[in-house]
């Protein structure tokens, strides 16, 4: 039996027009420290202008207090730059719509307060498919179940390339598992690919397909495998019985071919001891009968010859 084509490439997808790039950010601890210390001053500063204005002093201490709100204003505005990036997590910043950057580094850090920043987890994670009922390439309706470990690779394409990363990862994963489950059988001879005899070439297969289909939104494949593989309920049982049929005319042949190596066996033994002259006919006897007994599914039973084989 020859071997299938190739499966059919995926669908090739869009270039991406933005990369990650990491975003300018300072350390957060001294810009905290900065913020506390300006946010004294504004509060010392308003409080002296108070003090000075009641005292009648209303030419210092207007100034003193608009330049203490400002201080404490100003203070409290930065510290909305402050973020707590948590390992296995990053921060996608927009600058008035405009990507920026990303920050990586875990812990305290602080960026221009005027940004948005968008958490997205960088952690590994696993996406199963449900049960999907399909065709394979014998058309014949198979059941099966695929798990994926995944990782987001780019932020910025994961943000702005696809409307929804989650979203697209799972509908790319459902639609490569019913691409390859249409391209293969599910059994076959030992020369052709099938998902049942070569699962391992089948899920390299699947994890190529899928690293092509979801490059698009920065993800990357870490493993792909099948959890479940099976025929459809309404065919699983003619499909045990050809099995098992099978199963059943190999066994045979091999007790065929061994049967007549030692039929062989016994003959070229019997000629070389010279136990016994047989002619064609009595070897053709033999030869039955030693078949009948080896071959046979139950035990034989003896019947005693008195006679000759002419007689």
């Amino acid at each position: 039996m020859s071997q299938p084509e190739p499966a059919a490439q995926p669908p090739a997808q869009p270039a991406p027009s933005i990369r990650e790039t990491e975003a300018h950010s300072l350390s957060g601890g001294l810009a905290l420290l900065l913020t506390f210390v300006g946010t004294l001053l504004g509060v010392a500063a308003a409080i002296l202008g108070g003090v000075l204005a009641a005292d009648g002093s209303a030419g210092a201490g207007v100034p003193l207090i608009v330049l203490g709100g400002l201080l404490s204003l100003g203070s409290l505005l930065t510290m909305s730059g402050l973020n707590m990036v948590a390992p296995g997590e990053a921060r996608v910043v927009q600058f008035f719509g405009r990507y920026v950057g990303t920050i990586r580094k875990d812990g305290l850090r602080w960026v221009n307060p005027l940004t948005t920043r968008a958490k997205i987890s960088t952690r590994v994670r696993n996406h199963e498919t449900a049960v999907l009922k399909v065709n394979d390439a014998h058309g014949n309706p198979i059941e099966l179940a695929a798990v994926i470990v995944w990782q987001v690779r780019d932020t910025a394409q994961a943000s702005f390339e696809v409307d929804d990363f989650l979203e697209f990862v799972a509908t790319q994963t459902e639609s490569a598992v019913r691409h390859i489950a249409i391209e293969y059988p599910y059994d076959a001879a030992d020369d052709v690919l099938s998902l049942r005899g070569n699962a391992e070439e089948i899920t390299e297969k699947l994890a190529v397909e899928l690293t092509a289909r979801v490059e698009a939104a920065g993800v990357r494949i870490v493993e792909s495998r099948f959890t479940h593989l099976a025929y459809a309920p309404e065919i699983a049982s003619a499909m045990l019985q050809r099995q098992q049929a099978g199963a059943v005319v190999a066994a045979r042949e091999t007790i065929v071919e061994g049967a007549c190596g030692m039929v062989e066996a016994a003959l070229a033994r019997m000629t070389e001891l010279d136990l016994v002259d047989l002619d064609e006919e009595r070897k053709a006897a033999m030869v039955s009968n030693l078949l009948v007994v080896l071959c046979g599914s139950s035990a034989p039973q003896p019947v005693v010859n008195t006679g000759t084989l002419y007689q």
